[in-house]
């Protein structure tokens, strides 16, 4: 039995065959309609979700299973005080596999230590999001490519910003990436991120503090919201929450294949206007979620590639 708790519980290689097959399952969705015939997922979400919750459900659901869950910890036992691994282990008497998102970092690990099925980390805190990462290298692939030999952008909240830790964890092991790193200094990459993993592994980066100026060398813009459910004092977060702001005028300054994505929810950062720029990829970056996460669940599932 495994889990997905971190972008690095999969090896280069099955995360390249994980990939294929969520372009398999895109390509030829009808064939997948019953591989999970009698299979039932559970999605914990004791946070609030849309596309992760929904995707994972629709995953679900496109490949013949069912679903069962909560989508907030007031509606779950969580509110009479149940602890994490207690609720792992009742789940584990009534699904096959679940998706478990939490506020607190570390808690999808505790999960999969008391679980008899596999859990899937759908984010932990400011921590890990590993199925969004899964997502993000099958957008950038699919528009790129390629994941290798790539300058990317990542603007915004990278403190708290779990997408960001994620995707930079799995993409320093492909050759010839840079990272240009843009926020304001209050929400600068965190030293584990900077020392552990870019710095440990040789990666060339650079943080700056202007969008404008590293707009005409990004080969992927990674836009993220200043998270309000992060921030502690509503002043800090009012303060920095439209500190960069994409629009059409910006976007001049970019590389003519430069693509944005974006996790979502957005809330200013990327104007409305920009959704019609043919390189903006984050709505389909969300319908790639759907079909890696099929990917997945048949992956963790042991589930046989219909033929």
């Amino acid at each position: 039995m495994r889990h997905l708790l971190n972008p690095l519980d999969f090896s280069v290689e099955e995360i390249d065959d994980l990939l294929a097959l969520a372009r398999d399952i895109e390509n030829n969705l009808p064939r997948y309609a019953h591989v999970c015939d009698g299979k039932k997922l559970a999605t914990l979400f004791y946070e609030p979700s849309t596309r992760t919750r929904l995707s994972f459900e629709a995953a679900m659901m496109n490949l013949g299973g069912n679903v069962l869950g909560f989508a907030s910890a007031d509606s779950s036992s969580a509110a009479k005080g149940e602890s994490v691994g207690d609720t792992i282990r009742m789940i584990s008497c009534y699904a096959d596999i679940c998706a478990m998102r939490h506020p607190k970092e570390g808690s999808a690990f505790v999960a999969a230590q008391k679980a008899q099925i596999p859990v899937i980390n759908a984010g932990d805190g400011g921590h890990q999001h590993p199925t969004q990462t899964l997502t993000d290298l099958m957008t950038i692939r699919s528009l790129k490519g390629r994941l290798d030999n790539l300058t990317i952008g990542l603007c915004g909240d990278l403190k708290f910003g779990r997408t960001v830790h994620s995707l930079i964890s799995a993409m320093v092991r492909y050759p010839g990436v840079k990272f240009v790193l843009i926020s304001p200094p209050e929400l600068r990459i965190p030293d584990s991120i900077r020392e552990d993993i870019l710095e440990a592994n040789h990666i060339p980066f650079e943080e700056v503090g202007n969008l404008d100026d590293a707009l005409g060398s990004l080969d992927v813009l990674y836009m993220t919201r200043v998270q309000k459910e992060r921030f502690f004092n509503e002043e800090d977060y009012i303060r920095l929450k439209d500190c960069y702001i994409l629009t059409r005028r910006k976007m001049k300054l970019a590389k003519p294949d430069m693509y944005i994505l974006h996790p979502l929810p957005r809330v200013n950062e990327i104007a409305v206007e920009v959704d019609e720029d043919p390189r903006a990829a984050y709505f389909k970056q969300a319908q790639y979620g759907v079909y890696v996460r099929m990917a997945l669940i048949m992956t963790l599932l042991e589930v046989e590639k219909p033929c």
